[in-house]
């Protein structure tokens, strides 16, 4: 039992040692702690709401002011208007005929080179043919009639005479004499009709003549053929018959060396438009080909509906690679003034016209400025396809926002993507 309570009394030293001695009570109230931990609440509740709301910055995309290429057609001139058309002849005509016939021959094809007078094809000429030889007969018949007639004229006029005599010698009376002068005077008239029979069996053998030539189609003009709109066997007529059996055409023919541009310009922007304006030309079929070019008139007159005005672009040079109706892109470029024939060794900047924010006459762009922008005006030129030219405001190589969102300002925070 000693034992034991030994023990036992050892145990409590060691749990008395292990005992850790509470801090002496401050004084400090409970609603110091509470004011402690709402401060901390709020302020990381503060923390979190500018994190959340806080302003990010803009993603834009950004494109650098260029200097533009001098090398092409249009030179360091940049384009005051950008417009589309088409490439046209002057001359181009669907030859037919001018009467309406049978086809039996066609001599001509497609791509086949044709000169002035050429016969391109024949129609049936049986029954043209058949009248022109009755005209020629029926004019020989009036001039045959018209030889007899002078036969009885003399042998009037020789009865005549001899009455004459007989009435000298008391032999015949007045009245034979005037019945011999009536004679005389009728063949005469007759004579005369006749004539003028043998003149109208004349026009009518040129009449017949004509429609037999109209059997015969030949082109009117030098150039290509286009098309071979007929076939032997064929009816073909200068008006459509109906019903789509009837054709009203040979072939179409096209004066290579007529062609031009038209483009239709829309009216509220043919002021920057004069004749024999500068034109660079770019083929759809050869977009990295320039062709210079020219303007050679405007038609005066606008349309109604699409509000356009037609302008005729001529080409400078032909090139056998420009075809009719193709399409074709064309820039008219402005002429260089003092500023620029003073300076020529400047190219101007080109930015994209995106780039551009324009409110009224005022056009300003948007220069990025490390993490922020800087809004800066700008005084612009003539464009060239989707770029602007920027004559100042603007220095060779500065990155400009483009396009422009509509919330950007002056000292937005942006970050280039």
């Amino acid at each position: 039992m000693d034992i034991l309570a030994g023990v036992v009394a050892d145990l409590k030293d060691e749990l008395a040692a292990l005992r850790i001695e509470r801090a002496p009570e401050t004084g400090r109230s409970p609603w110091v702690v509470w004011l402690a931990v709402l401060i901390l609440v709020g302020a990381a509740g503060a923390a979190g709401w500018f994190w959340v709301f806080r302003e990010k910055a803009l993603v834009v995309a950004a494109a650098p002011a260029m200097e533009r290429p001098t090398a092409g057609a249009g030179g360091g001139a940049a384009s005051v208007l950008n417009a589309s058309g088409y490439v046209t002849a002057r001359r181009r005509a669907t030859v037919s005929s001018k009467v309406t016939g049978k086809v039996i021959e066609v001599n001509v094809e497609e791509g086949m080179a044709v000169h002035e007078g050429q016969v391109l094809a024949r129609l049936d000429d049986a029954q043209p043919r058949a009248a022109l030889e009755l005209a020629k007969a029926q004019a020989e018949a009036a001039r045959r009639a018209v030889r007899e007639s002078e036969v009885r004229l003399a042998e009037a006029k020789l009865t005549l005479q001899r009455r004459l005599q007989l009435v000298r010698s008391s032999l015949s009376t007045q009245a034979e004499v005037d019945q011999a002068q009536a004679e005389v005077d009728s063949v005469q008239a007759r004579i005369e009709a006749a004539q003028q029979q043998v003149a109208v069996a004349d026009r009518q053998i040129a009449v017949q003549q004509t429609e037999l030539d109209n059997t015969i189609i030949r082109a009117p003009f030098s150039g290509i053929a286009l098309s071979k709109d007929a076939q032997p066997g064929e009816m073909v007529s200068p008006v459509s018959a109906g019903g789509g059996f009837t054709r009203t055409g040979i072939s179409t023919i096209v004066d290579m060396h007529s062609l031009e541009i038209e483009v239709e310009v829309n009216e509220a922007y043919i002021n920057r438009v004069t004749p024999k304006q500068r034109v660079v030309a770019v083929l759809d079929a050869y977009p990295d080909w320039e062709i210079p070019a020219h303007v050679i008139t405007m038609v005066p007159t606008a349309d109604r509906q699409k509000a356009t005005v037609l302008v005729r672009v001529g080409f400078d040079a032909l090139d056998p690679r420009i075809l009719p109706d193709m399409g074709v892109k064309v820039r008219f470029l402005r002429d260089e003034g003092p500023e620029t024939a003073a300076n020529p060794a400047r190219p101007p900047l080109m930015v994209p016209k995106t780039a551009v924010r324009t409110a009224g006459s005022d056009s300003v762009v948007f220069v990025v400025r490390g993490a922020v922008v800087e809004q800066r005006a700008v005084k612009t030129g003539g464009m060239d396809g989707d770029r602007i030219e920027v004559i100042s405001g603007l220095q060779s190589g500065e990155r400009v926002v483009a396009p422009v969102p509509d919330t950007l300002k002056d000292g937005t925070a942006v970050t280039v993507k």
